[in-house]
């Protein structure tokens, strides 16, 4: 069983998922980092394959993209970085990355690359979904990969359903159509927005991203959702203190209050 599908399976509920950029701040801390989160007890780890223009990303994750590029970060070198790190790494890691770098690749060669090194799913945002039926669907369940589509408070329920039943993992519930970026709280929209989705009775779990930085947004994603992605919160952490072990030990101190 894909490693994302048995954490959901087992564990279900109040699932932490963590972003980062990979070759940010340095270049070569990418498995060390994956280490250390996963020792603080996170579940689920999105490493971000850095790109030039990152469209759905708010200034500190579009900060860490540039600050990666001029590192040297690559997806060959990623790859490369990533070479060992089912010696000693269980949890689901996911890639997340826009599509030019992986057309470029070769979305074939970059199935196989992620299987090769024990990525178990892909996020691509700007992968329109009719492509991914056609054309990358068949490849990517070749090989086992699952693709994490996401919805926002603008998706249609018709398209919502669609995603649903064809894919296999979980849903990236957008919790606002904005760009990413840390919010204080989860206003009355997106609350009934939450609602709405979860009375979809959608056969997929859901994880809900973009925002969360405190106790506040934590526990409105944990309670109507599977659990939550944090991104843009721990990136700027560890741009600030150059330590994963820090920053994660700031942002569950933010995430208690």
């Amino acid at each position: 069983m894909n490693r994302i599908n048995h954490l959901l399976a087992t564990k279900g509920k109040n699932i932490l998922s963590i972003y980062f950029c990979a070759g940010h701040p340095v270049l070569d801390a990418t498995a060390s980092t994956i280490r250390t989160l996963e020792k603080k007890g996170v579940d689920l780890i999105e490493i971000g394959i850095p790109f030039s223009d990152p469209m759905a990303d708010g200034p500190v994750i579009q900060d860490a993209a540039t600050t990666a590029l001029r590192n040297g970060m690559s997806l060959n070198l990623l790859f490369n970085q990533l070479k060992d790190i089912r010696k000693d790494v269980n949890i689901p890691l996911i890639l997340m990355g826009y599509l030019n770098p992986v057309l470029v690749m070769g979305f074939e060669r970059f199935c196989q690359r992620c299987v090769e090194v024990g990525i178990d799913g892909v996020i691509i945002p700007d992968l329109p979904f009719d492509d991914y039926l056609k054309s990358f669907k068949p490849v990517a369940d070749k090989y086992d990969l699952k693709v994490i589509m996401l919805i926002t408070p603008e998706t249609s329920e018709e398209r919502i359903h669609l995603i649903d039943d064809h894919t296999d993992g979980f849903i990236y519930m957008v919790s606002s159509a904005a760009t990413t970026g840390a919010q204080s709280s989860f206003d009355d929209a997106k609350q009934r927005y939450f609602e709405r989705i979860d009375k979809m009775n959608l056969k997929n779990p859901r994880l809900i991203g973009f925002g969360i930085s405190n106790k506040q947004t934590l526990d409105s994603a944990m309670r109507n959702a599977s659990g939550a992605i944090i991104g843009s919160r721990f990136v700027s952490l560890y741009g600030q203190t150059g330590d994963a072990g820090k920053a994660m030990d700031l942002l569950l101190d933010a995430l208690s209050k």
